[in-house]
C-alpha cells in the first residue's frame, strides 16, 4: 500500500464530534482532509425518577442490551450514577463488535454480540437469546429507534423495558457549506444521519452530490441511499475499521485509473 494513499482526497466525515476523532485522524495520516460534517448530536438523557427506578430492576434482570457505543457509554454512566449493583449472574448482549469493545474497555468480560451481522437480526439468532421466556431485559439505546428487538424477545416471551440513557438530535447546518467542501467521498453511519443528510440538501446541492462515492457500514443505510438516488454506494465492513479499508481500496482503485487515463492521453 502507498504511503499516504489517499493524499489529496477530502473525505467528510459525519459521525458526531465526539466519536469522529479516530476515522478523521487515520484519514489524515493517510494523506487525506476530513471534514467534520457531523449529522447527528448526541448527549446524554436526563436521570429521571423513573429511569432510577427501571434502573434498579436489573438486580432482577436475566439480561441487559446495548445496542451501541453510544449506549454503553451513557448506559453504564447512567447505572453508575444511579448507584445500581449490576448483579454477576446478568448477562450482557450488544448488536456490534464496536459496543463489544467499548464493553470490554469498561471491565466487562463475556459478551454476547454477533460476529457476522451487526445489528438486531444478527443479535436475534444467536443461540444465547433463543430462549427467554420469564426473562426480564432490559435494552439500553437513545431515543426512538427500531423495535424489532424488543418484540421478537417479548413473543418468546420475556419482559422487556428500554432504558433511554441518550438523545439524538439533528444538528444545524447548512447545506450549501458541502458544495463549497466538495468532498471526494463521504462516510455516514446510520440511516438516520443519511436521512438529515437529505432533508439539508436542496435539490441543487443533490444534483452535485449524488455522484460523490458514499461510504456506509451497513445494508439497510445502502438500500436507503439507493433511495434517494445516490449513484455510488459503497458497502464497507463494520466500524471505523471497515470504512478507513474501504476508503484506501477505493483510493488506490481511483489512482490506478488516473494513472492508466494519464498514460492512454499521452500516447
Amino acid at each position: 500500500m502507498a504511503e499516504q494513499p489517499l493524499a489529496g482526497l477530502k473525505i467528510a466525515v459525519t459521525r458526531p464530534r465526539d466519536q469522529a476523532a479516530q476515522l478523521a485522524q487515520r484519514i489524515a495520516q493517510a494523506g487525506g482532509v476530513p471534514l467534520s460534517f457531523p449529522l447527528l448530536d448526541i448527549a446524554a438523557a436526563e436521570i429521571t425518577l423513573t429511569q432510577r427506578e427501571q434502573l434498579s430492576r436489573l438486580a432482577q434482570s436475566e439480561l441487559a442490551i446495548f445496542i451501541s457505543p453510544n449506549a454503553v457509554q451513557y448506559g453504564i454512566a447512567a447505572i453508575r450514577a444511579a448507584g445500581v449493583t449490576l448483579p454477576p449472574a446478568l448477562k450482557i448482549a450488544t448488536v456490534g463488535q464496536g459496543s463489544a469493545k467499548a464493553l470490554r474497555e469498561l471491565g466487562f468480560e463475556s459478551i454476547i454480540a454477533p460476529t457476522e451481522r451487526f445489528d438486531s437480526e444478527g443479535l436475534l439468532v444467536l443461540p444465547e437469546l433463543q430462549e427467554v421466556a420469564g426473562w426480564r431485559v432490559m435494552i439500553f439505546r437513545g431515543n426512538g429507534g427500531r423495535e424489532l428487538l424488543g418484540d421478537t424477545l417479548k413473543a418468546r416471551g420475556a419482559t422487556v423495558e428500554y432504558v433511554t440513557c441518550y438523545q439524538r438530535s439533528k444538528p444545524t447546518q447548512d447545506g450549501a457549506a458541502w458544495l463549497t467542501a466538495a468532498p471526494n467521498a463521504i462516510t455516514v453511519t446510520s440511516s438516520e444521519a443519511l436521512g438529515y443528510l437529505w432533508q439539508m440538501l436542496d435539490e441543487q446541492a443533490r444534483a452535485a452530490l449524488r455522484d460523490t462515492p458514499l461510504f456506509v457500514p451497513h445494508a439497510r443505510i445502502a438500500e436507503l441511499a439507493h433511495q434517494q438516488g445516490w449513484q455510488q454506494v459503497q458497502l464497507t465492513g463494520a466500524g471505523d475499521d471497515g470504512l478507513f479499508s474501504a476508503l484506501i481500496a477505493w483510493a488506490e482503485k481511483k489512482g490506478k485509473h488516473e494513472r492508466a487515463d494519464s498514460t492512454t492521453e499521452q500516447h
